[in-house]
């Protein structure tokens, strides 16, 4: 049977109290409930209704580049509530790019089973098709970026380089933070991930289990990244679940393989990089400038 193709179902737009309101705007700023929508959709992938967001600016008149963000967690932990999604996704929004989310599926009451690296990887690319429903999307501009288990899906998703209809190898840049690059090496030395891989992956015999944790661990084939899509790789040298030498170990390998990237370890650092909000912001933002030029961009320095 043919799966259909990927296509927006549902959307509605995300509309918050006045009390919440006013803590976007001291957290994020005013700008993203003046300039920007967020909404809930509920989304077609690989025939499953998946639940996700949209964001963009409210300004129609210009074309603006795509970035795809990748959550956290596993299961409903780590889904992004609309509160939220309204701050992360309207900042992006508010910095000039048309954001598309997946909760992935089988969370938030979307369809099918989340397998932590699996096929869901697709409910990511899926994203792509749903652009040419935007207005104001430009579609041949892309950006994805990731964080935590978010981190493992953007390299996941940046190894997908067959098929014609998903530009994988097109996307102009990536970023991930705190992102997972080695699940064996994590598992045994972090209790939080051993754990998160017992729920995900420890249903499976032995060799099995082994197998499906290198097959998500970018690591073991760096070699499929494509060579043309510059990667920001942040990490806090104090996370105590995803833990710093992911980050570093994968660095070596981007260096054999002339893979195009910048790590940065920010000392301190836990694995939300609380005190380093401000600072990965602004990293983010010009990482995303640099190579996206979104239409007339804030002017506050380049790289």
């Amino acid at each position: 049977m043919s799966k259909e193709k990927p296509t927006i179902l549902e959307r509605e737009e995300i509309i918050l109290t006045p009390s919440q309101n006013k803590m976007i705007a001291s957290g994020w700023g005013q700008d993203i409930l003046d300039n920007t929508v967020t909404e809930k959709i509920i989304y077609l992938s690989d025939s499953l209704r998946v639940k996700g967001y949209i964001s963009y600016p409210v300004d129609k008149s210009k074309k603006y580049p795509c970035v795809i963000w990748n959550r956290g967690g596993i299961g409903n932990k780590g889904a992004i509530d609309t509160f939220t999604a309204r701050g992360i996704f309207g900042q992006l929004a508010s910095w000039g790019y048309v954001v598309f989310a997946s909760q992935y599926r089988g969370n938030d009451g979307g369809e099918g089973q989340d397998e932590f690296g699996g096929d869901d990887v697709n409910d990511v690319l899926n994203l792509i098709p749903l652009a040419d429903e935007i207005e104001n999307a430009d579609t041949t501009k892309w950006a994805i970026e990731g964080w935590s288990r978010g981190g493992m899906m953007t390299y996941l998703a940046l190894t997908r380089n067959d098929n014609p209809a998903y530009p994988t190898g097109g996307f102009k840049c990536a970023i991930v933070s705190g992102g997972i690059a080695n699940i064996r090496c994590n598992s045994d030395e972090s209790t939080f991930m051993r754990r998160l891989y017992e729920v995900t992956l420890g249903k499976y015999k032995e060799k099995e289990f082994y197998d499906r944790c290198e097959s998500r661990s970018i690591v073991k084939f760096p070699e499929k990244l494509p060579k043309n899509t510059p990667i920001l790789i942040i990490h806090g040298t104090e996370d105590k679940r995803v833990l710093p030498h992911d980050s570093i170990d994968l660095s070596y390998k981007l260096l054999e393989l002339k893979v195009p990237f910048r790590l940065v370890m920010l000392e301190g650092g836990d694995h939300f990089l609380k005190k380093h909000r401000k600072e990965v912001d602004e990293m983010r933002r010009k990482w995303l400038e640099k190579y996206l030029a979104p239409p007339n961009p804030p002017q506050r320095g380049r790289l």
